[in-house]
């Protein structure tokens, strides 16, 4: 084996045994670019070894993505094969995992009509709205991770030689998911034992709201009574312990749906579903998206907050330190599941039920009632930076620091 090989191995053996912790006898789904094959035949190979029942990978190339928006029918757009959506509810009720090698092409839909996209997305998250509820409710075990392909690492990047930009992006990836530790799953726990540190204070202080304030923000965000902070993974209904987000250096919990409160800017590029979005600038006003900017890509914008009216409103906040390991990286990756974890984020859509007390076992009327949002999307955007300040509201009402010059204050 070459020192890839050995890498690659050491990181297909820690997204089975950490990301969806794959247990004897169970259904494991990898959602590949057909780029990263080479990682997703390590991965079914440990999968096995750790005593997956069945291996499916279900390959992704984007020049067959891009051909349908450039000659498919308009018809098109609005569809989404409902036998694929059932079949992913059968999957979940049988209590499958699903991993994916999530690597969206920054430029994919370059030229394209912004319509187009937002109608297929939306179909899709229509089709797919049952099965959305076993993965927001982390009632099966399910995992987002990295890497590369020609056209990010070209992307992020672009200051070095071609040919040293898939090695730059191997290296900063096995990096942030700690693959160069002697034992990476142990590294992983230790790192999860902090998370959970960092969030079982949080859930101590009971805060009734948080004051972000920073260049171009200025907003007060309420939280809904029994909100819970989460950080690092959490457990499926089974009770195995899995990890969602690798990597993942963020706390986070949701808004009260009605309690968001004055002007946010973004302060990295959003790469959404293949459409970047730079310098975003909204304002809100009991929890509503009520105007809106964008330096460019404002029309992707649009398209997002008239996905539903769920998608004007805020469902989750996360907190990550300034000074953390990928944005000490001092890079923009164009990649959320990876700039989310270099910066304080919003997400507009949905909420996580995980987040709220016995959210889980609501019904999304019920979610609606308690302060949580309901929605077909959930996008995050970042909006963190080494100058802002956030208090927290205390139960009596008064309010101490948290973050201060972008990190924490305690």
């Amino acid at each position: 084996m070459n020192n890839l090989e050995i890498l690659l191995n050491k990181y297909a053996e820690l997204v089975v045994k950490v990301g969806v912790n794959i247990q004897p006898g169970q259904v494991l789904i990898v959602h590949s670019p057909i780029e990263t094959a080479e990682l997703a035949r390590a991965i079914v190979s440990h999968a096995y070894e750790a005593g997956a029942k069945y291996v499916m990978v279900e390959w992704d190339d984007d020049a067959v993505t891009r051909a349908r928006f450039e000659k498919a029918a308009d018809d098109s757009f609005d569809f989404y094969p409902q036998w694929q959506a059932d079949a992913m509810v059968r999957f979940a009720e049988e209590g499958g995992a699903i991993l994916h090698i999530k690597v969206p092409n920054p430029d994919l839909y370059q030229g394209i009509d912004s319509g187009k996209v937002s109608r297929a997305v939306k179909a899709a998250a229509v089709a797919r709205k049952e099965y959305s509820k076993y993965t927001r409710s982390s009632k099966i075990s399910w995992s987002l991770i990295k890497a590369p392909t020609r056209a990010w690492a070209d992307k992020v990047f672009a200051d070095l030689p071609e040919e040293k930009r898939i090695e730059a992006m191997w290296e900063a990836i096995f990096r942030m998911v700690r693959v160069y530790e002697d034992d990476p799953v142990a590294a992983w726990r230790e790192h999860i034992r902090q998370l959970k540190t960092r969030q079982n204070l949080l859930n101590a202080k009971r805060y009734k709201s948080l004051r972000y304030r920073a260049p171009g923000t200025d907003i007060r965000v309420s939280l809904p009574e029994g909100h819970l902070w989460r950080g690092g993974g959490g457990e499926n209904e089974k009770g195995i312990y899995f990890v969602a987000n690798m990597p993942t250096e963020e706390v986070y919990t949701m808004p009260h749906r009605l309690g968001v409160n004055g002007t946010v800017k973004s302060t990295l590029p959003l790469n959404l579903n293949g459409r970047l979005i730079e310098g975003i600038t909204m304002t809100f006003q009991d929890g509503k998206v009520v105007s809106y900017d964008a330096e460019s890509g404002k029309e992707h914008l649009a398209s997002l907050l008239d996905t539903d009216d769920g998608a004007s409103y805020l469902g989750e906040i996360a907190l990550v330190p300034h000074d953390s390991p990928i944005s000490n990286m001092n890079r923009i990756f164009y990649n959320t599941g990876i700039d989310e974890n270099a910066s304080c984020h919003f997400a507009l859509g949905s909420a996580y039920p995980v987040n709220l007390e016995g959210g889980t076992k609501l019904a999304p009327e019920q979610l609606l009632e308690r302060g949580a949002n309901v929605s077909l999307t959930h996008v995050d955007f970042m909006i963190g930076c080494a100058e802002l300040d956030i208090d927290g509201e205390l139960p009596d009402g008064k309010l101490e620091p948290v973050f201060r010059k972008g990190n924490w204050a305690y």
